[in-house]
């Protein structure tokens, strides 16, 4: 029955029915060996605090008020997955690309908050919901569409994991002399991120509260021991249009980097109690992702301009990569060595996260997704680490500049269609959402509105992007190498198409 959509949410019954059951309660008695192994991983859950139900809403009343050094995970626990020798390696493209050291630092620092911005917004769904990420969508992507988003994110972390074990697996080779080989170094830190990951999000927010400040003291030893050979009175080796487009490009790469994490953001705050600080958790999140982000790209970008004055670290960067680079540029040897170490760990931190919420993703692919075990989603997880990461170890560079950027695009869309939803259509008050409905097909959105502004953003994305392997008709307008607006792009197709579409959807459909 057609509604009145200025009302439609209010009319489509969008009340908090306390009969419902969040989970599978009402699910036919499973039988077979997932059950079984459900039924495990329930046994253990209550001794350890597995999470055996990690999809399940978390009610209010089952929250608690953290303590102040618990809040602190709120910007923690992105500072420790973030300044990492992923984000060092890529400081060095403002440099590949041609940029000026001048020119490569406000980039990073600006497209680092922008694109934490992002996240710190989806992060503000959690506590206020106690969903994770891609449940949290279903209210404006429906639950078919939701679908291919849950999908996209499992395949995002996966490749984010990826990138982590490349740049960690290049550093204990370099530590080891090259004994360790890079496929070993790769396949110890997904070893080791994988049994982190199984013991849960409790364990996730322990270890990653406190890690950020080793990875912190080691940049700030960068900076001491290469600021003397940063290159900042060398001009630009592109000019004009060119230019202007290889800006474009390392602000893409950046700002995906950060903004990356806003389709994960809403999983580390489900236990905060509903009445946290929406404040407090936009500007922890943003600066906590974005801080540590441009400290750790600011070490890259200074380091890489110094490689136009040292020709040995050149050599090092280009012949065996980062990690024998950070070996020779710092000392002394025995020193560097001891850094060198501990960096590793920062591609542990990067492949935790992303294993966590990726095998909460695939879970929500589908009901009979959901059944797995989430220890066997991560198990899957940890494979299609190694092989991506293994597959893609000789280009490392090449990889970040397609990946991120990639990211950028998907998330931009997926964060413009959840803003519109709340404010315009939900009136930002989230006593307009049926959170009991969260598992239910019937009590949530078609879908409609989003699937048509999700794929308009597509061909925005294909019309702007500047990538190796495809350059958009619109980048190839700007400069020789072309120049990436696919974000921007992006944003103005999707808000503009998700409007009326979701209009007309409520209108119609009355959900």
């Amino acid at each position: 029955m057609a509604i009145d959509p200025e009302q439609g949410l209010e009319k489509a019954n969008y009340t908090v029915d306390q009969n419902s059951q969040d989970s599978f309660d009402n699910a036919p008695t499973e039988t077979g060996i997932f059950a079984k192994m459900r039924a495990f991983e329930a046994r253990v859950d209550k001794k350890l605090g597995l999470e055996s139900e990690a999809i399940v809403r978390k009610r209010p009343e089952d929250r608690r008020q953290p303590h102040w050094v618990e809040e602190l995970s709120m910007a923690a626990l992105w500072a420790s997955c973030t300044m990492n020798t992923s984000c060092f390696a890529t400081g060095f493209i403002g440099w590949e690309l041609g940029l000026s050291l001048r020119q490569s630092i406000p980039i990073a620092i600006f497209a680092s908050i922008l694109g934490g911005a992002l996240t710190g917004y989806c992060a503000t769904f959690g506590a206020a919901t106690g969903l994770r990420q891609i449940s949290v969508s279903r209210y404006s992507f429906g639950w078919w569409p939701n679908k291919l988003v849950a999908l996209l994110n499992g395949i995002q972390q996966l490749g984010w994991a990826a990138v982590a074990c490349i740049t960690g697996g290049l550093a204990l080779t370099a530590v080891s002399n090259g004994h360790v080989s890079l496929i070993l170094g790769i396949v110890i830190l997904a070893v080791v991120a994988l049994f982190i990951s199984f013991v849960g999000l409790n364990a996730i927010l322990i270890y990653e509260r406190w890690a950020w400040i080793i990875f912190f003291i080691i940049f700030l030893i960068i900076f001491g021991e290469t600021g003397k050979y940063a290159d900042d009175s060398s001009a630009p080796t592109v000019s004009g249009l060119t230019l202007s487009g290889a800006l474009l490009n390392f602000l893409a790469i950046v700002y995906g980097s950060s903004a990356s994490w806003c389709t994960l953001a809403s999983d580390y705050y489900v236990n905060y109690p509903v009445n946290v600080s929406r404040v407090k958790v936009f500007l922890m999140t943003t600066f906590g992702i974005s801080i540590p982000t441009s400290i750790g790209m600011m070490a890259g970008c200074v380091v890489a301009s110094a490689l136009n004055n040292k020709p040995d670290w050149y050599s090092a960067y280009e012949d065996q990569g980062v990690g024998y680079l950070i070996q020779d540029m710092l000392y002394p040897r025995g020193f560097a060595k001891f850094l060198l170490t501990l960096l590793v760990l920062s591609g542990i931190n990067v492949n935790v996260i992303s294993i966590y919420s990726s095998a909460i993703s695939f879970q929500q692919v589908s009901r009979p997704f959901a059944r797995v075990p989430r220890f066997l989603w991560t198990i899957f997880c940890f494979a299609c680490i190694l092989a991506l990461s293994i597959g893609g170890r000789q280009k490392l560079n090449t990889y970040l500049q397609d990946f991120l950027s990639l990211l950028g695009y998907w998330c931009t869309g997926y964060t413009v269609i959840l803003f519109e939803e709340h404010y315009i259509f939900r009136k930002g008050k989230f006593e307009n959402y049926d959170l009991e409905g969260w598992n239910d097909p019937a009590r949530l959105p078609l879908g409609i509105g989003a699937a048509i502004a999700f794929a308009l953003g597509i061909v925005a994305w294909c019309m702007g992007m500047d990538e190796t392997w495809f350059i958009g008709p619109l980048a190839k307008l700007i400069g020789d190498g072309g120049g990436d607006v696919a974000n921007q792009f992006t944003i103005v197709v999707t808000a503009m198409a998700y409007f009326p579409a979701r209009y007309l959807e409520l209108k119609y459909f009355g959900r």
